[in-house]
Order: C-alpha cells, then structure tokens, then sequence
C-alpha cells in the first residue's frame, strides 16, 4: 500500500488544478463572447464547421490536450513533493541474525562426526553464507558462561572465519542463561532492523548462567522483540561424552521442553537434529523461516519521471513541427 512522507502537501491537488481548470473554462467562455462580438458570421461558420466535426476531435482539440497534459504535469509534481513509498517485495529490510552456539563439554559427543561441535559448526557456515546482502551476522558461544566469537557485522566472510575457530570448552549448559541474554543483547545492537536468534544446544540442564530461570532470558528477549529460533542437537538416546574426575560417566541428555519453551515464547520455532543431515537441513531451512519485512521505498522519482513526460508531450504539440497551437 502507498504511502505519504507529507501527506499535507496532497491538499494541493484539490486547490491547484481545480482554480487552474476553473480559470481555463472562464477564458475559453470569455474568448468565445469576444469572437462573437466582433463577427457573428465568423462564429456562425466556426459553429458549423464544429458541427461537422465528430465530438471526439472536438473535446480533444490540440489547446485543450496540452492544458491536460499540464494539468497532468502538476498533479504529478505535487504528489512527487508529498513524498510517496510503498512496500517493494524486490527491497527487503536487513536482518541481524545472531548464532548461539552450545560450546559445552557435551559437544565433543561423537554420535556426530568427527563431534557434535565440528558439525554444528559447518552446518552454521552454511547458514551465514547464506544470508542476504543487507544481513549482519553475529555469534554467541555459552557453556557455563558466554562470550562473543563474533561481533555482529556484514561481513559474513569474516564472521564465517571466526565461528571455525572455535572450540571447545568443558563447562555446564546455561541455556536459560547468559547464552541467550548475550545474543539478545548483540541482535539488538543494530537499531531498524528485524532481529534474530539462533541458538543450538545439545543439554538443556540450565544450571549456569547469571540470569538462571529460563523465563527470565525469554522476557529480555521478548522485550527487545526479538524472536528466537531454537535448535536440539542429540541422538535418540543419551551419548556418553567423558568422564568425571571419580570415572563417573558423563551423558548428554537434551531438555527439549527448555527449548521449545523458549521459541514458544518468542514466535520463534524449534527444530530437532538426530544427526549431521538433518542439522544441515535444519539451517537450510531457517533462512527461509525468518520473516523479512518489505522496505519502504520512495517512489517519488516515478512521479517525477512521468511529470517530466506529460510535460514533454505538451511541448511536443505546443512547438511541434506543425505548429498545432498558434
């Protein structure tokens, strides 16, 4: 739907043009009076030459089609000035799209090769490259704690980089945590753009983290109207990753009701990944998940473009080779 930056400038249109007409209509009455006075047998002729002329030629005499053709010029001109933009489908706002990525001991898992994390990883990459011209990206990493891998940018190129050079780290999952308030935080850095999370995690236990409830990293998020895509990484089963100092075994045991919760809340959505292809299908996909507002476009210049031609076009009957207008 168009739209108006001035709307006000659009009364013009109903006071210009019609004082214009008016003033037009009152000449050409006036003009008719005169050529009466001074010869009624001229008149009489001109009348009757005008009765044979089929109304069409009549209506639209050359003087009358370049008064139009001005009228139009105008009309044009004070719609350009009200400044015209509409939603173009072919414009699409920007997105900062922030990656959240568990880096936690559970991630070196081998139930995905080489490990959970190697795959997470390039599965993500391909998620970035993906991103249009007008995206930033961005990457969170989170164990018990969280910290920046790659600051939000356009430069995909070098974000891709950085999001490889990560590793691993040993501490606990703090998905309700610092993980998600971090990347809320960086997805919101960049004003006037849509904003969104992407967060993968492998645990779901939410037992580190400054800000512990997951309620409460979900109302941070929803504040900042961002919306969160979520990602449970795991097999069908518990995975034996290490052992405790005591010889403990250690498993990960995804909590999907931790994550679900979290794109719920957000009108994000959750994805399961039993495995590296379903993961890579997964990122494939969110791409097309987020939702890109149109942009709002000026549109002023096609007024101004097609001004220009009923101007030209009245020039062209005015001062054309015929010399239509005396």
């Amino acid at each position: 739907m168009v739209g108006f930056y001035h709307p006000l400038v659009l009364s013009g249109l109903l006071l210009i043009p019609p004082a214009l007409v008016y003033y037009y209509s009152y000449h050409e009455k006036r003009s008719r009076r005169r050529a009466l006075a001074f010869s009624k047998l001229s008149f009489a002729k001109a009348a009757q030459a005008a009765d044979n002329k089929s109304p069409f030629k009549t209506f639209f005499t050359p003087k009358k089609t370049v008064f139009i053709l001005m009228l139009l010029t105008l009309a044009f001109l004070i719609i350009g000035l009200a400044g015209p933009h509409a939603p173009l489908e072919t414009a699409k706002e920007g997105v900062n799209v922030v990656l959240a990525m568990d880096v936690s001991g559970s991630m070196q898992a081998t139930d995905y090769k080489p490990n959970r994390l190697e795959v997470a990883k390039t599965s993500a990459l391909q998620l970035i490259h993906s991103l249009g011209e007008k995206d930033f990206a961005g990457v969170v990493l989170f164990d018990s704690g969280a910290s920046s891998a790659a600051y939000l940018s356009p430069d995909k190129e070098k974000v891709g980089r950085k999001l490889l050079a990560v590793t691993k780290r040993d501490g606990n999952t703090a998905i309700g945590g610092d993980g998600l308030a971090l990347a809320t935080d960086m997805a919101d850095a960049i004003p006037d753009k849509r904003k969104v999370v992407i967060l993968l995690s492998d645990g779901g236990e939410n037992n580190a983290g400054s800000i512990t409830p997951p309620e409460e990293a979900v109302s941070f998020a929803k504040t900042r109207n961002i919306q969160v895509f979520t990602i449970g990484l795991g097999s069908e089963e518990p995975v034996l990753y290490d052992y405790d100092s005591f010889g403990n075994p250690l498993y990960a045991n995804l909590d999907e009701d931790n994550l679900k919760f979290i794109a719920k809340e957000t009108g994000g959505q959750y994805f399961r990944s039993v495995d590296a292809k379903t993961l890579e299908e997964i990122y494939a996909g969110i791409n097309q998940a987020i939702v890109r507002e149109a942009e709002e476009t000026d549109i002023s210049y096609l007024c101004y473009l097609l001004g220009l031609m009923s101007l030209l076009a009245a020039m062209l009957i005015s001062f054309g080779r015929r010399q239509a207008i005396p």
